[in-house]
């Protein structure tokens, strides 16, 4: 813990934060509440950022310069000096959102815990270009003191909170976890939309809110933490969310409606100082006393090297796996299915595709795409067609895999899939890795085999690698996307298989083939 805080606590960065500070409070011209933004922004920011990005010669170099600046608009300045210095801390809340944007893309969406955290970095922008707006002096169509509320709003409840909430899912993970992330991540924007054109959604934000802060503190109380001292900081930070919160209720409540008089001046005083002290200050003396590590699974799984448009030139091949037994115990699946997969180019493949009913405007928009691309071209009708194709070999080295092929799928004249077959092996698994090519991209898919009641599941839901992926360059990043085929045997000795596809947990596409042998 001593090394920590001295890391941490101590470092040059946060103690020239601290002066600086100090120094704003004996000086400043402007009201005392102003400086509930001003402690975020030369302490509270930089310390967590301490956290997550390792201080280089050069970032500490830009962070002091941020600082000075951020402490010299305190005083009596002339406005040529006040946009430069707002521009200055512009840039640095620009850098700091890029920087999560760059966590985000290079891990994707997975891992609840990391997601806050890069979205409330993402978010520390928004907080800059509001302080940006306050300081220059522009007409947002709001008062200066509304400017200045919503720049605070987007350090504290979309910066510090993303952030204390990610690190203490690095300790908890859970279902309740795991809903309350995205209620709270989206409500700054809802808060913020509320405010500005409908009041109403304002307090059903904040309802929302009530709710996932309320959880958090029940999960906090069902948590260990990596020191006595950390538990009782947390806690107590996020307990008194459960008490401001209230008092945005009620202030939202006055806005809709007009009853429960709250006024700013209120607000500003118990509201923002109880936020500003309690949940800002312990909270962050919580984490710093001992950081939790990230949890985060670096992937290190082949991925095809393919991209764009693609033609097969290698010789034909006569399944799309020459056994089946390297990636599942073939004694427990019927032998149809292991023949199927060893000889695809023996069997005749019909379709059936449904649309879920909600998705059906975004599929026909998608379709304009699909069918300029030739790949996951789909069709609208969910009427059962008859697909064709090839299984041709492909050079590995130009793909970078183990025994590449590709499974051409058409129906008509059209091209349906393009889909690069191989396989890797992790934690001695042997997974089925897909890749699709799309323009200056892939999208991968890294499956599961497993017997399921006497057939055989694929799953992206799986263990390890298991995921839907896009490939960028060198980025991998995870989709919110997951899929699994369920292959069974008819009665006719015909094969069926059921492929369902969710985007976030929900289903939108559902395709029925029957595989029969041709005669």
């Amino acid at each position: 813990m001593k090394a920590n805080l001295k890391k941490h606590l101590f470092s040059p960065i946060t103690l020239g934060g601290i002066i600086f500070f100090i120094a704003s409070s004996i000086l400043t011209i402007k009201e005392p509440f102003y400086l509930m933004l001003t402690a975020a922004q030369l302490v509270y920011v930089p310390v967590l950022l301490q956290l997550f990005i390792y201080p280089k010669t050069k970032h500490m170099a830009a962070t002091w310069i941020v600082m000075f600046s951020i402490f010299l608009l305190q005083l009596d300045i002339n406005d040529n000096l006040q946009i430069l210095f707002a521009s200055l801390y512009l840039l640095f809340t620009l850098s700091v959102a890029l920087y999560g944007a760059k966590r985000f893309i290079n891990r994707g969406f997975t891992n609840w815990a990391e997601i806050s955290i890069d979205i409330g970095m993402m978010y520390l922008f928004i907080g800059g270009l509001w302080f940006f707006a306050f300081i220059v002096g522009i007409d947002t169509g709001f008062s200066p003191l509304i400017t200045w509320l919503t720049a605070i709003h987007f350090h504290y409840s979309a910066f510090i909170l993303p952030i204390s909430l990610g690190l203490f899912g690095r300790l908890h993970q859970s279902k309740w976890y795991r809903i309350c992330v995205p209620i709270i991540l989206i409500g700054p924007i809802l808060v913020a939309i509320g405010i500005t054109f409908w009041p109403l959604l304002e307090v059903i934000s904040v309802l929302l809110y009530i709710f996932a802060i309320y959880t958090v503190i029940i999960l906090t109380f069902q948590t260990q933490f990596l020191t006595r001292l950390q538990g009782i900081f947390i806690r107590l930070s996020f307990g008194s969310l459960g008490i401001t919160i209230l008092f945005s209720l009620l202030y939202a409540l006055n806005s809709a409606f007009g009853k429960w008089g709250v006024s700013i001046d209120f607000m500003l005083t118990f509201h923002g100082l109880m936020n500003s002290v309690l949940f800002g200050m312990i909270g962050i003396l919580g984490w710093i006393v001992a950081p939790p590590k990230t949890n985060r699974v670096k992937w290190d799984f082949p991925v095809s090297q393919i991209r764009g448009h693609f033609k097969g030139e290698g010789k034909l091949k006569k399944g799309l796996v020459d056994d089946l037994a390297e990636y599942v115990d073939i004694n427990k699946i019927p032998s149809r299915i292991v023949h199927f997969y060893e000889h695809t180019e023996q069997y005749q493949l019909y379709a059936r595709v449904k649309w879920a009913t909600w998705f059906k405007p975004f599929a026909v928009c998608y379709k304009c795409i699909s069918i300029q691309m030739q790949q996951l071209n789909l069709p609208l009708s969910s009427k059962k067609v008859e697909m064709t194709g090839s299984i041709q070999a492909v050079d590995p080295i130009r793909d970078g895999r183990n025994n590449p092929r590709v499974w051409r799928r058409n129906i008509g004249d059209h091209s349906v899939f393009k889909a690069i077959y191989s396989n890797h092996q992790t934690d001695n698994r042997t997974f089925m890795n897909i890749s699709l090519p799309l323009p200056s991209s892939a999208m991968i898919g890294i499956l599961q085999l497993d017997e399921r009641d006497g057939g055989l599941l694929l799953s992206s839901e799986g263990e390890s690698d298991s995921g839907i992926y896009l490939a960028i360059g060198e980025c991998l990043l995870k989709l919110p996307l997951s899929e699994y085929f369920l292959i069974e045997e008819a009665a006719d000795n015909s094969l069926t298989a059921t492929h369902k596809m969710k985007i976030f947990e929900v289903p939108f596409l559902e395709i029925e083939y029957t595989m029969s042998l041709k005669h």
